[in-house]
């Protein structure tokens, strides 16, 4: 079918997601702008509503998505390039920090960015992130399997938080050392977990889930008090 002449040239969906991807990870949701996602796409300007018609946000969504499948990917590559657990990780946080190496420092995570901007007018994008967050703990935690399945699933969660965390302390020291000084840990954890499985139930693990659980709970509505 013909496209309409008044359709967008090729090509410009592509650009754009491209564009938002680069400026979120540069910026966070608050660079990633309408103008400033056509600035950087150079896609013509009736392109937003044509392939976006309900707004910024579908963009964003749309964005954060591709760029969660591509870093799934690439996670997957990463963890499987090794045999040995401790080897997994530190291959994983090693193409991570020289990736964040050759950004100069200034290209972080989308998801990540994007989730310190999360308001009340943006909380659609909440799930979105969350989900894709999901998505890389259950990449590695295929690859690092801990023991018993609680077990695994906090494991892989710690490797994400400490991979978000390291992304914050680099941009603040210029430097991929916060990346590759907790991927070495985290490798030490796998190693001594290969030597030394444990011992705990699945039982025993959910138990100091719920617990961890209470004890946030209970950190964040005090926070709150202390907010009135």
């Amino acid at each position: 079918m013909p496209r309409k002449a008044d359709a967008p040239a090729d090509g410009a969906k592509q650009l754009m997601l491209e564009s938002a991807i680069f400026l979120m990870r540069q910026s966070g949701l608050s660079g990633a702008v309408t103008r400033e996602i056509l600035a950087h796409s150079k896609a013509p300007k009736g392109s937003m509503y044509y392939y976006f018609p309900r707004g910024k946000l579908q963009l964003v969504a749309e964005a954060l998505e591709l760029y969660g499948a591509r870093v799934a990917e690439a996670m997957e590559k990463a963890l499987a390039s090794e045999a040995r657990p401790a080897e997994k990780v530190r291959s994983l946080f090693g193409f991570i920090a020289e990736r964040f190496a050759q950004a100069r420092f200034e290209q972080s995570c989308a998801a990540g960015a994007v989730t310190l901007d999360i308001q009340a007018h943006v909380e659609e994008l909440r799930p979105v992130v969350a989900k894709i967050m999901g998505s890389w703990q259950a990449t590695v935690a295929r690859h690092l399997p801990m023991g018993n399945a609680p077990r695994t699933r906090s494991f892989a969660g710690l490797v994400i938080s400490a991979i978000e965390g390291g992304y914050i302390r680099g941009r603040a020291e210029r430097s991929r050392e916060p990346l590759l000084q907790a991927g070495e840990w985290l490798a030490q954890v796998a190693a001594g977990e290969r030597a030394h499985p444990a011992t705990k139930s699945p039982r025993a693990w959910n138990a100091l889930a719920t617990r961890a659980v209470d004890c946030r709970r209970g950190t964040r509505d005090a926070g709150a008090g202390t907010d009135r």
